[in-house]
């Protein structure tokens, strides 16, 4: 019974999500009404409310489910560029998490979006690889800070594309096209610094 329970709020959960997708891309979140919402994915309000105090707290609740599978990732795929090493799993990874969470990840980053949410995935990437990158440097080269920048705005204007495009490529396409971008970029920098 449990099952079938935990089903049921998986299949309302999505469909609300769904719902909250479709509106964010033709409006901003202030604009959006728990009743619009409702209606768009035909469920009583009170069901909504089972599960979410408003639209912004449903909203933070998605943000934060795909902030901990992304920052997963990152913990489980340690990178260290200097020696070689390949940022291919991890890229790949956070490529299928996007993915598998299209529709609120276009949404998220579009025009009527959380820019908040992309700066604080970013932030999260930033804290680990730019420490990695740092660490391997003189403390006044900042140098790396830029070079971080420019990969990972890329990165971002990457993501947005794919994700938005009719006739998207695959995610393992994509992900080693990435990939080969932020090694030629990285490895071209670290070549011009002496002992790097």
């Amino acid at each position: 019974m449990a099952e079938k329970v935990d089903r049921r709020v998986r299949k309302t959960k999505a469909q609300l999500r769904a719902g909250l997708a479709r509106l964010m891309q033709k409006k901003s979140i202030k604009e959006i009404t728990v009743k619009e919402l409702v209606d768009e994915v035909d469920i009583n309000r009170s069901t909504f409310y089972l599960h979410y105090s408003d639209i912004y707290q449903m909203l933070e609740s998605i943000e934060n489910e795909l902030m901990d599978e992304i920052a997963q990732v990152i913990e489980e795929h340690p990178l260290d560029l200097v020696q070689n090493g390949s940022s291919y799993p991890m890229i790949e990874h956070i490529f299928t998490i996007l993915d598998n969470n299209k529709d609120i990840c276009i949404a998220l980053m579009g025009s009527n979006g959380d820019m908040g949410f992309v700066s604080r995935m970013e932030k999260m990437v930033a804290d680990t690889v730019l420490r990695q990158l740092s660490g391997k440097f003189a403390a006044d080269n900042h140098d790396v800070e830029y070079v971080y920048a420019f990969c990972l705005n890329g990165c971002v204007g990457m993501i947005k594309a794919w994700l938005s495009s009719e006739h998207r490529e695959s995610t393992k396409h994509i992900a080693e096209l990435t990939n080969r971008m932020i090694e030629n970029t990285t490895h071209d920098f670290l070549r011009q610094i002496p002992n790097a």
